[in-house]
């Protein structure tokens, strides 16, 4: 008699074979940011972007709440970045040639990262721009 081949329920999933699942995601969503930062020069203008940033509050001394507003516009852009690939990837794999549908997933995918970088431009704004000018006056 053949083995069942139906998974089991991840409850019946034995701990360290999970564990090693989950051990195995973590590298995968590792090896996708190796590859946005290696093959996307967007990628790479938010990476030099997010170290200033981070120049930025460490020279000003940021607080908490301010340090967790620019974490979050930042992550928003990287992850809106992320998924904007992902996006390309598959339109490209899945519609090699040109198609009305195919350009409009890859422009509002584009558009999504627009939008996350004038919301995280506007929030470094609000955030920097204060403790700037105090610095400079």
């Amino acid at each position: 008699m053949q083995p069942d081949p139906t998974p089991l329920p991840s409850a019946q999933v034995p701990t360290a074979q999970r564990a090693v699942s989950r051990l195995a995601s973590f590298g995968h969503a590792l090896r996708g940011i190796g590859c946005l930062i290696r093959t996307q020069a967007n990628a790479r203008i938010h990476l030099a972007a997010s170290l200033a940033v981070c120049a930025c509050g460490i020279w000003l001394r940021l607080s908490a709440a301010d340090w967790a507003l620019l974490a979050l516009a930042m992550g928003g852009v990287w992850a809106a970045e992320a998924l904007n690939t992902a996006v390309e990837k598959v339109v490209d794999l899945v519609s090699p040639q040109w198609h009305p549908l195919a350009r409009d997933a890859k422009d509002l995918a584009a558009g999504a990262v627009l939008l996350a970088t004038f919301a995280a431009v506007a929030v470094g704004a609000l955030v920097l721009l204060p403790p700037l000018a105090a610095k400079f006056s």
